[in-house]
This record gives C-alpha cells, structure tokens and sequence, in this order.
C-alpha cells in the first residue's frame, strides 16, 4: 500500500506547487511571465536564467506574505434602510469622525484672489494653493503651519510641486519659474513660454509642461537641461495629465482628441477620438487601466487603456471642469459649483453617486485627492475646501516608497536615493516591461534585421540629401538669387565676382537642360575632353 500510496502523494505536492505558482503570477505583484518558454541551448545562459526566475518567485512571495502586516482596512459610508449615501453632509460627517479627522475638514476664504489651483506632494503631507491673480502659498494642512506664502503681481496659470516639499513649480503670465520652500525665487524656464498646464514625473525628475502655443516640453530638474520638445499640431493643449503606471502624458485637445505623448517619439503614441467638442479634463488611475474624460458636450467618458475602447459614459448636467481618481478607485467631478464622488465608477456602471458636496455660488476650478488619506480637495472662485470622503486614501503605505511621517533626515536619504534610480527618458513607454525581456531570435536574425533597418535608413538619408542637391527645372518665373544680383550690378562694371556669378549661372542653366532631356528621353551630349583628359574622364 505504501508504494502505490507514494506516487498519490507526490502528485499531490506538485498539483499544489502549481497552483501555488500561477497563485503567484496572477497576484498583483507579477511583473509578467517568467522566461520559461525561451528555449536555450547555452547550458551556461539557461541556468542564469533559470537562477534569476527563481530569484523573481521568491521575490514575489516575499512581497505577497507582507500583506499579513497591513492591520488597516479602507471603510466607506454606508446607508442604512431608505437613507442614501449621497444625502449625507460634511457637518454629519465630521461629528462622527474623531477630532483627527474631524480637522482635516475646513475650508479657506480667499475671495480677492480666486479661482485657485491646487496640489499635494507624493506623501500627502503638504498643500500648495496658486490663485489666478498671483497669490501663491504652500503649508501643512494637518498642522496648520505655513511654509512660503508670496504674490508674484502676475497670472498663475497652474502650480505643481516637484520631487519632495522643498521646491514648487508656478506657471505665471509668460514663464514657469521654480521657487523653494522659503519663496525664493531659484530658476526662471524662459523656452517654457505661456505655459497653462504643467506634470511632475517623479521617477525621472522630468517637468512636463504644454502651453497656448501647443508644443509639450520635457524639464530635467536634477540637471536643467531641456530633454525634449515636440509640436502637437493640435493647437493649445486643454488638459493634460500622466498615466501614473508607465509615466505616459495625456493630452486633451479643443478637437475633442486625446493624444498620448513619451519623450521618446516626436508624434502622438496614441489618438484617441473621445468627445464631439474640446475635452476639458482628464484622468487615469493609479494601476494605469482606466481613464476618465470630460468633454464640452456634458459628457463623462470612461476608457480601458489596455484596449483604447469606450466602457460606459455618463452625462452631467454643465460641463464638467475637473477630474481625479482615489488611490481606492474613487472618481471624483467637478461641474460648476457641484462635486459628485462615484464609487466604482471604473468597472462598473452608476445609477447614483457616493457623494456630492455643493459650494454656493462659487465654480469649482480644480478637484485633486489626497495621497494616502480619505480627504477631497478643490480649489474654487473663492478660495479652496476640504472634504472628508471615507474610503478614498490608501491605508497602508510603503515607507520605503512614499512616507507621510518622514523625518528630516528619511527625506533626505530618499532624495539622494531617488537621483541615484532616476531612469532615463528613453524608458518611458506604453508597455513599462519591455525593459529585460529577452528577444527569442537567433543571433543571425537580430544582426540580419539590424543591418537592414541601417540600409534602410542610410538610403533614404541620401536619397533625400541627393534630392536637395539637384536643381528644379523651373519652367516659369526664372528668378533666382544669382539672376537677382546680376540685375542689382551695373550692366559696365565688371568684377571677378560677377564673373564667378555668371559662371554659376551657365552652369545651372545647362543643369536644367539636361535634367529635362533625360525626363523627356532625348540624349544628353557629354562635354568632350581632350585626348590628355581623356583617361581621367572614365
């Protein structure tokens, strides 16, 4: 019995390591397949692979049996019998939270200086207000302090922190200048021109920026340098946003297309025909699988990245101003002065909100979510608000990624750590993990399609040289720059350089002559060389 008892059970182990191992690869710590199906004849190369996938499955348990430490669980308001989430208002809210959170709910007055722009940094600690009429301040809104509060006297169009709290980005009337946390001014980006919206890229220390004039900047930060500049051809830019998993940047356009931009490529990526007029917000969540679009035609539109195809819509009363997505999923609109909220809104299609939040007689200009916390913030004609959404923020934090509670001392060790992994423009891309992958083709393949993509491009590189070089038969209007100085010359002065003018022309005038005949068919007489030159004529 216990040698037929045997087999049962090794089988058993390794149905269970199966599905244990695509357990793993379908987790959401799975960067793609293992490279198990590459067939390698290289003894040496296939046990550095086979050792460098065990390496990633075991990394992937690692990260997997973490999850035993995260105690917290995100919480969402919930009804009870024929009440609705939606009816619910600030004022009950805060008087059932605790005084921590109860606090994070308040709103600024600043009447003389709205609409206002708004955002947060990586860990949520700090806010950054920018009001249209040049009123800029940065400060802790948990502890009340302030950081820099300053007036430029000039139109701020958007702002925008970069790496940490330590230095903002503000887009005024013709340039976008850098300040640090005191409200000195650092750097002024003058091939940054009328700039309206502006994007961080925080794993590439890259400041991206699009203006009235429709061309999309790319910013090195660490270094100063301008990486890139690309012309859109689509006129001034109305929306723009990044695609937080691949570092892509969406554009929103007046003809109702969204374009998706890498520094890689000088042309679109992608264009997607999304609305029927000018697509005034956009924003994708924070797995890089959903993007939302508000158009000018009242519409809500959701879109799959992975498919480029439409899910569901919905419509809104006004056209919406501004758009974000939760950390949790949570959509957030803005349609004059009306925030809704949608809980899985993404998926799945709504009959109703999860919450709405009305500021009287004011337009909201602005929404953003608050990094790891359940807060909602907008900026609007008349200042900004905070708004207590349960459910909204992550609970658990990586501290070694993204820290709320850093010190001065964690702050400065993740800046130097940052500069060190900063990843290169030429990264960014639709799919993030082509990098690594192997290219299953014979090494004679891959030398072969390498020499004939270089043939190909050293062809057409000459033919378009040899093209600029030929001169154009003009059939009428036989103007030139040599007929124009001969014409300029007195017709009795003669000069060596009128003569080497003349010369030019003869020659350019039979150049055409015998382009023509050649088209024509007709033999082209070659000039006779004497028998001395002859020899060299061959």
């Amino acid at each position: 019995m216990s040698a037929v008892e045997a087999p049962e059970s090794i089988s058993t182990i390794e149905v269970g390591t199966k599905n244990a191992s695509s357990d793993i690869f379908g987790s959401i710590y799975s960067r793609g397949m293992t490279n198990k199906n590459v067939k390698i004849k290289d003894r040496k190369l296939r046990a550095n692979i086979k050792r460098s996938d065990q390496k990633y499955r075991d990394a992937i348990r690692a990260a997997k049996s973490t999850e035993l430490l995260l105690q917290e669980d995100a919480g969402y308001l919930e009804a009870e019998g024929m009440e609705k989430t939606y009816k619910f208002t600030q004022d009950e809210i805060q008087k059932h939270v605790d005084v921590t959170t109860a606090h994070k709910g308040f709103q600024l007055k600043l009447e003389h200086f709205g609409p206002y722009e708004m955002d947060y940094t990586r860990n949520g600690r700090k806010l950054l207000l920018g009001g249209r009429k040049g009123h800029v301040a940065a400060f802790d809104f948990r502890e009340g302090t302030l950081d820099t509060e300053l007036h430029v006297n000039e139109t701020i169009r958007d702002v925008k922190y970069l790496h940490n709290d330590q230095y903002l980005a503000v887009a005024q009337k013709k340039y976008v200048y850098i300040y640090d946390k005191s409200g000195s001014e650092i750097h002024c980006l003058k091939k940054h021109i009328e700039v309206t919206n502006m994007e961080f890229l925080p794993y590439h220390y890259l400041l991206a920026t699009v203006g009235n004039a429709g061309w999309l900047k790319y910013q090195d930060v660490s270094t100063g340098d301008q990486v890139c500049e690309f012309r859109t051809r689509m006129g001034p830019a109305t929306s723009m946003t990044q695609n937080p998993y691949n570092a892509i940047i969406h554009l929103g356009h007046n003809n109702g297309t969204v374009s998706l931009w890498a520094p890689s490529t000088s042309t679109a990526l992608v264009r997607i025909l999304s609305h029927k007029g000018p697509v005034r917000a956009i924003a994708v969540d924070r797995g890089g699988h959903y993007m939302a679009t508000a158009g000018a035609d009242c519409q809500l539109k959701i879109w799959d990245v992975r498919m480029y195809k439409e899910v569901h819509a919905y419509y809104t009363p006004t056209p919406p101003s501004a758009l974000d997505i939760s950390d949790r999923g949570l959509l957030a609109v803005s349609w004059g002065p009306h925030v809704t909220i949608w809980k899985s809104a993404l998926q799945t299609k709504q009959k109703s909100p999860y919450m709405t939040h009305l500021s009287p007689g004011s337009i909201v200009n602005d929404v953003r979510f608050c990094p790891f916390d359940d807060v909602l913030g907008f900026g609007h004609d008349e200042g900004f608000t905070s708004l207590i959404v349960p459910g909204a923020g992550e609970p658990n934090f990586d501290a070694l990624e993204v820290n709320p509670y850093e010190t001065l001392q964690q702050r400065r060790e993740a800046e130097v750590h940052g500069l060190i992994n900063k990843l290169k423009p030429e990264m960014i891309a639709l799919d993030p993990n082509f990098i690594g992958n192997i290219d299953p083709r014979a090494p004679d393949e891959r030398k072969q399609a390498l020499v004939l993509e270089t043939t190909e491009e050293t062809d057409k590189k000459t033919s378009e040289a040899d093209a600029k070089l030929q001169p154009k038969a003009k059939m009428r209007g036989k103007n030139s720059a040599l007929r124009r100085y001969l014409r300029k010359k007195s017709k009795n002065v003669i000069d060596d350089r009128k003569l080497r003018v003349q010369a030019a022309l003869e020659k350019e005038k039979q150049m055409r002559q015998n382009n023509l005949k050649r088209r024509k068919g007709f033999p082209v007489s070659e000039r006779k060389l004497g028998p001395a030159l002859a020899r060299f004529g061959k």
